[in-house]
């Protein structure tokens, strides 16, 4: 079988996509792990699969790089609004998308007859330990002492349709992730892992963030991780609500908004090459 796909990525968080509103994806799980190998597949974050929608104009579904699906992927979900923009014509500049967390809205900047840039609202996030889960007490968990691997650290955990927890450090660049990530995606505390965030505050408008995704490993970019950082960034004081603070991270810079009404992230969307595997 011969599918087409379109190559794509947000800040350097790549995936795979495939148009399913003209074909059809069996087994994405094993073809994510598959396709997603950078040395004997296509090479990717992942894979996702726009499809068609009964409440919205598209549905997204993203699958990591252990086949494992994710609810919601905000870099993957700019992708998915540029390429029904560009590609499948929808030339609406507010588009909506339906995810395992919800139908998402989505505006989008177009240029040249194509959309460059786009925010999404990624709604409210959710604070209770039940609904991120974290297997802690308290209406929120925000600084929480807990120790990992023998060492201490304090925590803030928070939902944006995946489960986040964020660790404020010193400075993020030397952080050795391939060891300590593992230790908080796999902690007890997390019954279904976690995407862990190691944050740098730069000053109050600016942050410096490196991720750890369940699932994938480290990535370039995690649009709910920078949203989950801002608002941890918030809850402890270190930045002001309602206003743009920049997250900078490995594979470029979002622009993230925690409101009273939710968190917007704002970021480019970019189509690398358009292709054919045969599976």
């Amino acid at each position: 079988m011969k599918l087409k796909f379109t190559k794509m990525h947000g800040c350097g968080n790549d995936y795979i996509y495939f148009d399913c509103f003209d074909q059809t994806v069996e087994h994405p799980e094993s073809l994510a792990v598959k396709l997603s190998d950078r040395h004997f597949g296509i090479g990717g974050d992942g894979i996702v699969l726009i499809c068609p929608s009964r409440t919205a104009d598209a549905r997204m579904r993203m699958f990591n790089l252990d086949g494992s699906e994710g609810n919601m992927c905000g870099n993957a979900i700019r992708c998915v609004g540029k390429y029904l923009y560009d590609v499948r014509g929808i030339h609406k500049t507010r588009l909506s998308i339906e995810t395992r967390s919800g139908v998402k809205s989505l505006d989008l900047t177009v240029q040249d007859g194509q959309a460059t840039l786009v925010q999404v609202d990624m709604g409210v996030p959710q604070l209770s330990p039940d609904q991120i889960p974290v297997l802690l007490e308290g209406d929120k968990i925000v600084d929480h002492p807990i120790t990992v691997d023998g060492s201490p650290y304090r925590i803030t955990c928070v939902s944006m349709g995946n489960p986040h927890c964020v660790v404020f450090c010193d400075e993020v660049e030397h952080l050795p992730l391939s060891s300590i990530g593992p230790q908080f995606e796999q902690h007890p505390l997390f019954p279904q892992r976690v995407n862990t965030e190691f944050v740098h505050v730069i000053d109050p408008h600016t942050i410096q963030m490196r991720v750890w995704e369940r699932g994938s490993g480290e990535t370039f970019a995690c649009g709910t991780g920078a949203c989950a950082s801002v608002v941890a960034c918030v809850l402890n004081g270190l930045c002001p609500m309602d206003e743009d603070i920049r997250v900078l991270l490995r594979g470029g810079t979002l622009t993230i908004r925690y409101t009273k009404k939710g968190v917007f992230m704002t970021g480019t969307a970019t189509k690398v090459f358009d292709g054919t595997v045969q599976v």
